[in-house]
């Protein structure tokens, strides 16, 4: 185990990728900061962060959440008006 420091955030996030990470937090029995560490740590490295098993978890939350975005959606993404 290795001593950090960690600092509270405001990330805002969308909505529903926000709830499939939540629940996959919940369902890997960690805590979303945990799990938000890990993917970076992971993608820092170029290494891809979940198993099969995880992958296929996330494929389900991704639908009961209604979570339709991929990666080419990012950096597209814009609030709707009167959402800040």
């Amino acid at each position: 185990m290795k001593d950090i420091t960690r600092t509270q955030t405001g990330v805002r996030l969308e909505s529903r990728l926000l709830k499939v990470l939540k629940a996959l937090a919940t369902e890997l029995d960690l805590s979303l900061g945990d799990l938000l560490e890990g993917i970076v740590l992971h993608a820092f490295e170029g290494k891809a962060p979940f198993s099969a098993a995880t992958l296929k978890k996330i494929r389900a939350l991704r639908t009961v959440y209604g979570l339709d975005l991929v990666a080419a959606d990012s950096h597209q993404l814009r609030e709707a008006a009167g959402e800040r």
